[in-house]
């Protein structure tokens, strides 16, 4: 016997507004479920405001109060709920079948190309069109002609797998064409072909970008200054490990600096580190900090008792608390190139939403993009995606001086964590 496939994802919106959204999913648990709902909210521009978990192993009920991140963010929730009942196990049919297989089907890869002409804040209108439309950017390559007109590839994946049909990338290109009004000049998609898995290999840095890049002094980072305050505060996170509160559970208290997608990062290193949360409690944000409970278990059902590995998880959780992002100015010859890395789960997935972020700051500054891609790199330790961008020299930024360039960095920085 199974349940109504309608009450596996339930929502109540808020009395007034403001307030939080409360979503509640009940169904069949599966590995790193939690993961996966948070990223789906996440690609949303939702922020969790607070949370629960709870699971016996078989079964899970998770709540989350969510709330748009800008409040001004429309959200499809029909569309946010679909998203959500996909990625839990079918109630409709036995247990150990939905456990037989937690890998999901490669996406199916296509390509769209936006020729246009030139403008400030070009990409980041495109962008935000196919962050509408559900549609996920796995790689870019973006190229500026000498004639002040632009190339834009993107290579896609449909969140609602529809575009096989003709209607739906018709409908893609028509919204694009809507929104760039008399600077496009066409619009092309289609599916990819063997030039997907060209943009699919791997980037090289130089030595000394990928050092800056990847490389990070845990008792040196400081959150960024507040409007309120000219005091900068150390940017921490604690961890407390407890294994005396539980009999079969060890217990995670966590606090940590607020930012975008925390609760995302925490459970994504949780299920790459294949950890199993048997219950979990997600407090609001107060003054700026994050309190967390978890009641964890290793994948054989046992407490994490050794103080190597506790040392280990603690640390690893912390590195991605604090370093979800990195973020770094490099000199190419004449030009100035900004680079972003964000951690790849194990599933090959990348972050959501990066992308749309940082065009998002650099159209706030007024800064045009000469270029851009997105490409894999890999590290002794994991697989990052790395974007990386061009930038056009503005009378605003005279992108070789110091001053400009702390400014970029600072303003992608608090975009990216939502500060």
């Amino acid at each position: 016997m199974g349940m109504a496939w309608d009450d596996v994802v339930l929502m109540e919106p808020g009395v007034k507004s403001g307030d939080p959204t409360v979503i509640t999913v009940n169904c069949p648990d599966k590995a790193g479920l939690g993961c996966d709902l948070c990223r789906i909210v996440l690609e949303f521009g939702l922020y969790v405001n607070r949370g629960d978990f709870a699971t016996d192993g078989k079964w899970c009920y998770i709540v989350l109060w969510v709330i748009p991140r800008p409040s001004w963010l429309k959200v499809d929730w029909a569309s946010l709920k679909n998203r959500l009942m996909s990625a839990c196990p079918s109630c409709m049919i036995p247990y150990y079948l939905s456990q037989q297989s937690t890998c999901s089907p490669r996406p199916t890869v296509y390509l769209l190309k936006v020729f246009c002409l030139d403008r400030k804040g070009l990409l980041h209108d495109v962008t935000k069109v196919l962050c509408e439309l559900e549609l996920t950017i796995q790689r870019v390559k973006v190229m500026t002609t000498p004639d002040d007109k632009v190339l834009d590839l993107f290579f896609l994946t449909d969140d609602m797998d529809l575009l096989h049909t003709k209607q739906r990338r018709d409908e893609t290109c028509e919204h694009l064409s809507d929104v760039l009004g008399e600077y496009c000049i066409s619009c092309e998609l289609q599916l990819a072909g063997p030039e997907c898995e060209v943009q699919q290999g791997f980037s090289s840095l130089p030595q000394e970008v990928a050092e800056e890049l990847f490389s990070f002094e845990l008792s040196k980072e400081a959150v960024p200054k507040s409007s309120s305050s000219d005091t900068t505060k150390l940017k921490k996170a604690t961890i407390t490990v407890d294994n005396l509160l539980s009999p079969v559970h060890t217990l995670l208290q966590i606090q940590c600096v607020d930012q975008k997608g925390l609760i995302y990062d925490i459970l994504r290193t949780s299920k790459d580190c294949d950890i199993q949360i048997a219950f979990g409690r997600i407090l609001s944000s107060a003054k700026g900090f994050r309190t967390i409970d978890l009641f964890i278990q290793r994948t054989d059902g046992k407490k994490i008792l050794d103080d190597e590995n506790q040392a280990s998880l603690c640390s690893r959780l912390k590195e991605e608390m604090l370093h979800p992002l990195r973020v770094t100015v490099a000199s190419r010859g004449p030009d100035t190139e900004l680079l972003v890395a964000n951690p790849v789960e194990l599933s090959g997935k990348g972050r959501p939403r990066v992308f749309y972020d940082v065009t998002f700051a650099l159209k706030k500054l007024g800064i045009c993009i000469f270029s851009a891609e997105i490409a894999r790199h890999s590290t002794a330790e994991r697989q990052w995606e790395v974007y990386r961008f061009l930038l056009d020299e503005s009378p605003e930024y005279p992108l070789a001086s110091k001053r400009a360039r702390t400014e970029i960095l600072e303003k992608v920085k608090r975009t990216l964590m939502g500060w």
